[in-house]
């Protein structure tokens, strides 16, 4: 399945290995992914790993896991993926490359995978984030998505443990 998505900014397309330069760099700056569950990559394979799933699910008729490029003048700024969890459900989530962040990209994206989601059945979407992550709840509530829930999350990588908000959206 091909699906490519646009704004009037961006496109939003497929992720893939062809991405590796540019995903590369953002999955392990520090500063990027300091709030992000599963990252920041530690080796060149861990992110071509990440990047060959993606593509193997794009290959799928219907995938489970839709990872998007989010690019701006043909260049590589980011990423955000729409995982199916069950039945009618989906989750959201994002990153973007620190020299395009504060620019409204990821409002930007994520309101345009947000109708693609609704158009692909979607009846209830989450994301969740750090706390301490205002950029991405900030996201969230532009996109009407409302807190849920205060849980907490462990890093894999060490950071330790940190409260985490999950965010609802529910579609008529």
């Amino acid at each position: 399945m091909y699906v490519e998505l646009h704004t009037a900014r961006l496109v939003l397309r497929p992720i893939g290995s062809d991405d590796f330069k540019t995903a590369h760099k953002y999955a392990t700056d520090p500063d990027v992914t300091k709030y992000m569950l599963f990252l920041p990559a530690k080796t060149e394979a861990d992110t071509l790993k990440f990047l060959l799933f993606a593509e193997s699910e794009w290959k799928k008729a219907k995938p489970d896991d839709y990872e998007f490029a989010i690019c701006c003048d043909g260049v590589h700024i980011g990423g955000i993926d729409l995982v199916h969890i069950g039945d009618d459900v989906y989750e959201i989530g994002w990153i973007i490359d620190k020299p395009y962040q504060g620019k409204g990209f990821c409002t930007e994206s994520a309101k345009e995978v947000v109708r693609f989601a609704q158009k692909s059945g979607a009846k209830k979407i989450i994301a969740q984030c750090d706390w301490r992550n205002h950029a991405s709840y900030h996201v969230m509530e532009k996109l009407g998505m409302v807190r849920t829930e205060i849980g907490k999350r462990t890093y894999r990588d060490g950071r330790g443990r940190a409260k985490e908000y999950t965010y609802t959206l529910y579609i008529c």
